[in-house]
């Protein structure tokens, strides 16, 4: 038994995957043996589809520049602002729109219009207002991850059990007590699960707004390698971003979950 249970913390790794584990590992394969199929054909001119040994090159590149992770480093301030700004009205409204029925009926369904709008086509005005510099980046970050947000936190207000909402009323708190003593705590869940989805659209406004008129972030250093036809270099900071996302996603939804845990 012993002797098992040794082999198995030291082989653990070798033990078969689950279901869901092979799946994803043979969906990753068949990504691979694609794209070197599409990269080894001729079908595309030049480096349109280069090979993975060409990205890794470049991807070791990209890591060792310091050019890049001052970039870098442009663009998740940028990101962080956006997301803060954005969150925190859209929070705060979410809880005046979810505890008034009257407000709700009023102006929520004018947020669901505007909510699948594609955010870019108020560059030009983020432009005018606050000309080319990081502060554009970041109202479009912000101007993004809004109404999700929003829109989350209104639900999740509306969600709350009316006896807990009862007992703040027995003993006469304050709006803002209720909202971070009641409400918040009791709604964490769908405020997190927008704040995901925010995240990933200012990430998403951000870049874009990068890619169209900067001279700093990752998004401008895209559109460099894209503007000399170094694919390989492109392809390197796309995976690179694409890194970044997945790990921040993560740690906002661990931070949910532990705070869930915690409260229970």
């Amino acid at each position: 038994m012993a002797e098992a249970a040794r082999l198995s913390s030291t082989y653990g790794v070798l033990l078969p995957l689950g279901r869901v584990g092979r799946i994803r590992l043979a969906i990753i394969g068949a990504i691979v043996v694609v794209w070197e199929a599409m990269s080894a054909s001729g079908l595309f001119y030049r480096d349109v589809v280069p090979s993975l040994l060409a990205v890794g090159r470049a991807l070791l590149e990209v890591l060792v520049e310091a050019e890049f992770y001052r970039n870098l480093a442009v663009t998740l301030t940028e990101i962080a602002i956006a997301l803060g700004i954005g969150g925190s009205v859209a929070i705060v409204l979410g809880l005046v729109l979810g505890g008034s029925r009257f407000l709700a009926r009023a102006f929520e369904h004018y947020f669901y219009y505007l909510g699948p709008t594609p955010k870019i086509i108020f560059f030009p005005i983020m432009i005018m207002w606050f000309g080319i510099g990081p502060e554009s980046k970041v109202a479009m970050g912000a101007v993004s991850c809004f109404f999700p947000i929003l829109l989350s936190t209104a639900a999740g207000m509306r969600a709350i059990d009316p006896v807990l909402v009862r007992v703040g009323q027995s003993f006469n708190v304050s709006y803002w007590q209720a909202a971070t003593k009641i409400y918040l705590p009791a709604m964490r869940e769908p405020v997190m699960n927008g704040v995901r989805l925010g995240l990933g659209v200012a990430i998403i406004g951000t870049l874009l707004a990068e890619t169209k008129l900067s001279n700093a972030g990752i998004g401008y250093l895209i559109m460099q390698a894209y503007a000399v036809f170094d694919m390989p270099r492109m392809y390197a900071m796309l995976i690179v971003l694409f890194a970044l996302a997945i790990g921040a996603n993560e740690l906002v939804g661990r931070f949910g979950s532990r705070s869930v845990s915690q409260r229970s």
